[in-house]
């Protein structure tokens, strides 16, 4: 259920002075806060914060009373959120999570959309999504590096190692869809993106995000071939609606290189917009979405299906097409493509390498609020690991090109034993006074032993154990014995109701010994959980890694 609170802005505190007992407590005051900044959030009047209805909090009463809960928390006590709602404070120890989050979980028979709108409209329920309910959203620039290194991968297996003068196609400028373009840039490539709502553009051009907007298809198409001729790593928006125009381009039989999508597809009454409509709080989707729901997604579902039709188009054609996690081929299926699963999705094609080696999303926020708190953890990290030549480049092109949302942010993918190496690094860094305040260690919940996502970072394992969700639960619960910050459980994150089950952490590096020890603990078994989980489904690299790590299988 979305409430307005009409212009209320929301802003993270900064500085290092205290309005919560403790530092443990402030760290999550402050990212729900940074969660909902006008910067950082989608659509921050409703709560909500990216990929269509994943909100911070149930609803404006509720969010004031997890502020309020969070400034009167003891040091040996521990908040319960049910999605979104605070419910209880029950005393713990020091060590404990000083939060457990809970979102969007239902029992599976009942794990529908429809199901779950009844619950929402009741004001029973909130979805999570990933990283908006966990408190631990820093913009699109938590997403890039992933797929960075999805591009980076691609331009290895398919154009003899790099992406210079080839060209991406892909649709959706939110909250995730945004780091597209960047990330294809980054690794060499130009980029179209198709959106149709011209405020998300206006927003990605604004942050840097988006190169240039063209104004018709044939100027975007022109735009690209002098890019792609000339090997610059330029990227263009186009506002349209890719259900259309991916065919007005398969009609041209113009072949993109890469072609993928990150649209909200996952949701098709909130997220996604259907092919004649148009968006925006006055736009004809938000009326008939209030009018005839069902009439809606009837037509998002239709929309899906026209568009994945003519991305197999292309891929027929000889573009090399990949789901980027957001369902819609599952989508595209239930309205009839029944053909929708010949596009692979990412992880199998190009990350589950990394996966069995404990590699994943490491981000950290610099509660001060300072920028050079986070170029001096760049620095650090650089230090810590000179030959990484991959981390020198993507924290030189993050430094240079990325804009801050909200508190200042970074993320890079390390894998076992250097997340624990960096999350030490951070924590003297803060006792050593060489930043102004603690900071916040997270990640996204797509890790490599967070999920069950048979539909993006489970699809197609070595063992056919896609579906099984006891490893995100392990993961869950034994980040709560290692003593991270906070630890959440969600279900339909990034690819909707029950289609997913994934679990998050936060843990603060405040200086302290007892942090150290806490860091030491969490940051080993969080990623130690990935290779674990690929041991077990028989990939040889993760059974490799176990080995050369000493990671105990029993």
């Amino acid at each position: 259920m979305v409430e307005h609170r009409g212009s209320r802005k929301v802003k993270a505190p900064t500085g290092n002075q205290l309005t919560c007992k403790g530092w443990l407590q402030e760290a999550a005051f402050r990212m729900i806060q940074n969660n909902l900044d006008p910067k950082v959030a989608e659509k921050p009047d409703d709560l909500i914060v990216y990929g269509g209805l994943g909100k911070a909090a149930r609803n404006w009463e509720c969010f004031d009373r997890i502020l309020k809960a969070l400034t009167s928390l003891c040091d040996d006590e521990t908040l319960l959120i049910q999605s979104g709602k605070a419910v209880g404070v029950f005393k713990t120890h020091r060590d404990a999570p000083r939060v457990l989050l809970a979102n969007s979980n239902l029992v599976p028979k009942w794990a529908t959309w429809e199901h779950f709108h009844e619950l929402d409209k009741k004001g029973l329920m909130m979805y999570g999504q990933m990283t908006a309910g966990s408190w631990i959203y820093i913009g699109s620039q938590g997403i890039i590096q992933g797929t960075y290194e999805t591009f980076v991968e691609a331009g290895r297996q398919h154009f003899n190692g790099n992406l210079e003068g080839r060209w991406v196609l892909t649709a959706g400028l939110g909250g995730m869809g945004g780091a597209q373009p960047l990330a294809a840039s980054f690794a060499g490539a130009a980029c179209l993106a198709i959106e149709v709502d011209p405020e998300r553009i206006k927003k990605r051009l604004q942050t840097g995000y988006v190169d240039e907007e063209a104004v018709s298809l044939d100027d975007a198409l022109e735009r690209i071939r002098k890019y792609t001729s000339q090997k610059m790593s330029r990227t263009v928006a186009l506002c349209g609606n890719m259900a259309s125009i991916i065919h007005e381009i398969a009609d041209q039989k113009i072949v993109p290189d890469l072609l993928t999508d990150q649209t909200s597809a996952h949701d098709p009454l909130i997220g996604y917009i259907p092919d004649g409509l148009t968006p925006g709080a006055a736009g004809s989707a938000s009326a008939l979405r209030k009018s005839d729901p069902k009439k809606y997604v009837n037509l998002s579902m239709a929309s899906i299906k026209k568009h994945v039709d003519g991305m197999l188009r292309l891929q027929k054609m000889g573009a090399i097409a990949f789901d980027y996690g957001n369902n819609i081929r599952a989508m595209a299926k239930e309205a009839g493509c029944e053909n929708a699963f010949d596009i692979p999705g990412f992880v199998p094609m190009y990350i589950r390498p990394l996966f069995c080696e404990g590699q994943g999303p490491f981000r950290w926020v610099a509660l001060s609020g300072d920028p050079k708190d986070i170029q001096v953890t760049d620095k650090a990290l650089l230090d810590l690991f000179p030959e990484n030549a991959k981390l020198k480049n993507w924290l030189t092109k993050a430094g240079e090109r990325i804009q801050f949302q909200g508190l200042p942010a970074r993320i890079c993918w390390l894998g076992y034993g250097e997340r624990e190496k960096a999350g030490i690094l951070f924590n003297n860094l803060v006792k050593k006074h060489a930043v102004k305040a603690p900071i916040v260690i997270g990640r996204d919940h797509l890790d490599c032993g967070s999920v069950a996502s048979p539909n993006r970072e489970t699809e197609g394992m070595k063992d056919g154990s896609d579906a099984i969700a006891d490893w995100p639960i392990l993961n869950a619960l034994l980040n709560t014995a290692c003593g991270a910050t906070w630890v959440s459980f969600h279900h339909g994150g990034g690819v909707g109701m029950g289609y997913s089950l994934h679990a998050g952490q936060v843990t603060v590096a405040d200086g302290t010994v007892e942090a150290e020890k806490r860091l030491r603990r969490v940051l080993t078994a969080d990623p130690g959980m990935g290779i674990i989980r690929h041991v077990d489904a028989g990939y040889e690299r993760a059974q490799q890694i176990a080995r050369e790590k000493g990671i105990v299988i029993p």
